[in-house]
């Protein structure tokens, strides 16, 4: 317990040398308890609950299912500034669905580290594959990048669309086109 007491210790004094660096005060009222609060949320948000993943015996249905509009919430590994957006996922079940709510929370545990979009993708798409043992997984993220709105280039409102096609989602175009359709209308 000790060393991560002390490990805490050496962030917080890192993000106060880090605001002197900047040209602030760590000592005025406003401060000084900032480079706790930051320790803090870098913690909380880079070590994200693990979850189980329920599933349930698939009765029949073989019809595609889309949830869109999931929010996300990240930080770019490059330059640890947010970046934010929706998500969109579908899969076309076989033996197993999975809770609905699992959809939303497998990407909110990749995308609460360090990260890229095109990762956060990928992973999110991999790990559903390997759950339900499908082969139609369709993965969509839609996001605003503040290290390339804020600083760089500054191009504010500028999205960055990545997706992950697996299985029939990229082999039938009329599978695809499906998709396309739902997100169109939904996400």
């Amino acid at each position: 317990m000790e060393a991560v007491n002390t490990d805490a210790q050496a962030a917080q004094d890192f993000v106060t040398g880090l605001l002197r660096h900047c040209g602030e005060d760590p000592g005025r009222e406003g401060l000084i308890d900032t480079p706790k609060r930051y320790v803090k949320f870098l913690h909380e948000f880079t070590h994200p609950a693990p979850f189980k993943f329920t599933t349930f015996t698939n009765e029949g249905g073989d019809d595609m299912i889309v949830q869109t509009g999931i929010p996300f919430y990240s930080l770019c590994e490059h330059h640890l500034a947010p970046f934010f957006g929706m998500a969109s996922v579908a899969y076309l079940p076989k033996k197993r669905i999975v809770g609905l709510s699992k959809l939303a929370r497998c990407v909110d545990y990749h995308a609460r580290h360090l990260q890229n979009q095109e990762r956060i993708t990928f992973q999110v798409a991999e790990t559903l594959r390997d759950v339900l043992a499908t082969d139609g997984i369709a993965v969509v993220l839609k996001a605003r990048h503040l290290c390339m709105e804020m600083r760089g280039v500054r191009k504010p409102g500028t999205h960055t669309i990545t997706s992950r096609l697996k299985g029939s989602f990229f082999d039938n175009p009329a599978t695809r086109q499906e998709l396309f359709d739902h997100l169109a209308l939904h996400g």
